[in-house]
């Protein structure tokens, strides 16, 4: 039981690092040249919430 709070948290936390990585790369200022930030933000919660939504199915079949 504690397992699986912990991948719904990860899930959780993931969607919201990929969603702020969103807001960020479409509300940056102009003048900021740095994209590589927002870039890996939106990545890397993509890739985590697949591998936690993956996990979190396992666990059910279980």
């Amino acid at each position: 039981m504690i397992k699986r709070i912990r991948v719904i948290i990860g899930l959780i936390s993931c969607l919201v690092i990929c969603i702020w990585g969103g807001y960020r790369l479409i509300t940056g200022y102009p003048q900021s040249s740095s994209l590589f930030i927002p870039l890996l933000f939106i990545v890397g919660g993509f890739i985590g919430f697949i591998s936690n939504m993956i996990e979190l199915k396992k666990m059910n079949v279980s």
